[in-house]
């Protein structure tokens, strides 16, 4: 059985039981740790499987239409992380019209009794879920209680805020966070440094024609929760991360439409095409911007690189390669 599903069509998955921990799990930050940890000790405890359930596209993402929100952490970059927090299965529900429509009730009967088994259910705080946002911690309570009358009850918990600064540790405060370059707070927020993996594709090869060849990763449609110059690592090529400069963005000057993540790697001449690499945000250079002409662009690639070369030398190399990246 995959470790990984899309929907909860078909019998149990789960026949003999399971813990669930239900959330977005954008950014897999110290808040959702800390929950996913919880589900699979408790899992562990009553010997059944640990299913971390979350929503793709999320929730807000869907229903925002054709400006989604800016997000942490890309589909596959979550699921390989909650499954690298040592849960059994993940479940990333296609969030459409018909889930969006589904009262809070039918989905503890349809997904959390019928398909899962259910023996316990975790939450962080504030946790709503179903249409308009009806269900929350209680109604899973007073179901849990009235389901077992058919032996089919369950225990449903709310672990409590983790809190950082005398505040609860938040998405959003991880999204503020990186839109000002303050990586060291987002790194506590989220227990590791900040980074973007993906699989390196070809661009238009500009960059190797103005003397800075790059490394691009593409979004597929998400939008990246930053943008502008950065000094930067890159994961997954050496065993030592490696020094670079990186522009996320649109290109402007070239009239670029779609956001690209573009990283030259100094000194490096490697074909890096097809390969998965995860750049490490060090230090936010300055915004992106349009220039008059190329030459005039070139200009100031030279100074970002003299002055990433310099952040890089100034911050101390964290050997570890980053996980959950985005």
């Amino acid at each position: 059985m995959s470790r990984l599903f899309r929907d909860v069509e078909g019998g149990p998955r789960c026949p003999h039981g399971s813990v669930v921990c239900i959330g977005a799990f954008d950014g897999l930050h110290l808040g959702h740790r800390a929950l996913v940890r919880h589900a699979v000790d408790r899992a562990r405890a009553l010997d059944v499987p640990a299913v971390a359930l979350s929503f793709e596209p999320l929730p807000r993402e869907f229903f925002a239409g054709d400006q989604p929100p800016p997000r942490l952490l890309s589909v596959r970059a979550k699921a390989e992380g909650l499954l690298e927090l040592g849960v059994d299965q993940v479940g990333l529900l296609r969030f459409n019209r018909r889930l969006a429509a589904m009262s809070a009730e039918d989905f503890v009967r349809e997904v959390l009794v019928r398909h899962l088994s259910v023996r316990e259910v975790w939450v962080g705080p504030e946790f709503r879920f179903g249409k308009g946002r009806a269900g929350d911690l209680a109604l899973l309570q007073r179901m849990g209680h009235e389901f077992a009358g058919e032996g089919l009850g369950f225990k449903a918990g709310q672990i409590e805020p983790v809190e950082l600064d005398g505040e609860r540790v938040s998405s959003t405060r991880i999204r503020n966070a990186l839109q000002v370059g303050d990586f060291a707070t987002a790194q506590r927020l989220l227990g590791r440094p900040y980074a973007i993996g993906g699989r390196v594709v070809r661009g238009a090869r500009l960059g190797r024609t103005l003397g800075y060849p790059t490394a691009n990763l593409r979004f597929h449609g998400k939008v990246p929760a930053l943008s502008g110059i950065y000094a930067t690592r890159v994961h997954g090529i050496d065993a030592v991360a490696l020094p670079a400069v990186s522009s996320l963005g649109t290109r402007p000057t070239v009239d670029g439409v779609e956001p690209l993540l573009e990283t030259h790697l100094f000194d490096f001449d490697r074909d890096l095409y097809g390969r998965r690499i995860a750049i490490e945000f060090v230090t936010r250079l300055r915004d992106e911007k349009k220039f008059d002409d190329l030459p005039t662009l070139v200009a100031q690639m030279n100074r970002d690189a003299d002055q990433a070369l310099a952040a890089l030398q100034q911050d101390p190399l964290q050997q570890d390669q980053p996980r959950a990246t985005a």
